[in-house]
């Protein structure tokens, strides 16, 4: 039950709830012989009946003094999910609509479009981890792997300051990829990059990320928020244009996600619908079995002690106010 209570020392007046097994509270009668009385069991069991009652009472009034209370426990429970890190952009370029423009009246950026739907997909997911990183120049480490919703919900509100021009994937995949070790549960492990562009990785941090891709087994999505008549994933270039890092990013950045040999999938939104389906497609895809531990806090069971001893003492007063004082009759009256 894991039960404690605040103040220990109180305890030592528990065996006060010996007393009403031993001397009964309710008014003695006298009667000149018992001889010709019979045995009376319901007379026997009402009486035990309020003499455990008395115990019972004296009892639950010195735990519910004494602060009873159950401990704080970790509880193993098992349901659907994933562990989850999202990894947002934070170019300058996503402060700008889906068509490549400021914001105009009711208009949506791409980052307040992403933030919107990516706190939706947080509140429905009921058993994943979910940590938060974002990138531009630099990444940032923004919310560690948490189960709670709320904390992941203001980390994704968080990242609505203005961001830098420039792009570094790299760098922000290798700090989800930190943030994923740091876990040892066997889960099953996700990556959601969220980007309206890529940049060119350098060979060095590419060979750093397909090591660290290949130490354990993590599923990347890449969620393409493409401005309307940029170059998507799989555009091919005409002949003559030139097929490189530097002139299609986007391009080569799907191969080489491509090529680490893991699960691995791009979805190219042009909307907030799309975005909406995009991320409602990935909820099906990470539908796992999941072990997750649930922390349960402490519980204050004062009031359920006062209760117990309430109910204890409303029957000892019943029995009290039912008493009968036999009168003995005179003798030759």
């Amino acid at each position: 039950m894991n039960l404690a209570v605040s103040s220990p020392a109180l305890l030592l007046l528990l065996p006060l709830a010996l007393l009403p097994l031993f001397r009964s509270a309710q008014r003695p009668q006298s009667a000149s012989s018992l001889d010709g009385i019979e045995s009376d069991p319901l007379s026997v069991a009402i009486d035990w009946t309020l003499r455990i009652a008395g115990a019972v009472a004296i009892t639950a009034l010195i735990l519910g003094i004494a602060g009873l209370h159950r401990l704080g426990r970790t509880i193993e429970k098992t349901g659907e999910g994933a562990h989850i890190v999202l990894l947002i952009d934070r170019s300058s370029s996503m402060d700008n609509t889906f068509a490549g423009r400021a914001p105009e009246g009711g208009e949506e950026s791409k980052s307040a479009a992403a933030r919107r739907l990516l706190k939706d997909f947080i509140a429905h997911r009921d058993h994943d981890l979910v940590g938060v990183a974002a990138f531009s120049t630099s990444p940032m480490h923004v919310l560690p792997m948490t189960e709670h919703k709320a904390a992941a919900m203001a980390a994704v509100d968080a990242i609505d300051r203005p961001g830098l021009a420039f792009t570094n994937v790299g760098r922000g995949l290798a700090l989800s990829l930190d943030m994923q070790e740091a876990d040892t549960s066997p889960a099953s492990r996700v990556i959601v990059l969220v980007s309206d562009g890529a940049a060119v990785i350098d060979r060095k941090v590419q060979e750093t990320l397909r090591a660290a891709f290949a130490r354990r087994p993590i599923n990347l999505y890449w969620l393409f928020l493409r401005t309307a008549g940029t170059p998507g994933i799989s555009t091919v270039p005409a002949p003559g244009e030139d097929d490189t890092p530097q002139a299609m990013p986007e391009r080569h950045l799907d191969k080489f996600f491509k090529s680490l040999n893991i699960s691995y999938r791009a979805f190219e939104a042009e909307n907030p619908e799309a975005v909406s389906g995009a991320i409602a497609e990935i909820g099906k895809l990470e539908r796992s079995p999941i072990t997750y531990f649930e922390r349960i806090p402490l519980e204050d069971m004062k009031a359920h002690a006062f209760a117990v001893a309430i109910a204890a003492l409303i029957v000892l007063l019943a029995a009290k106010l039912a008493e009968v004082r036999l009168v003995p009759v005179a003798e030759g009256a």
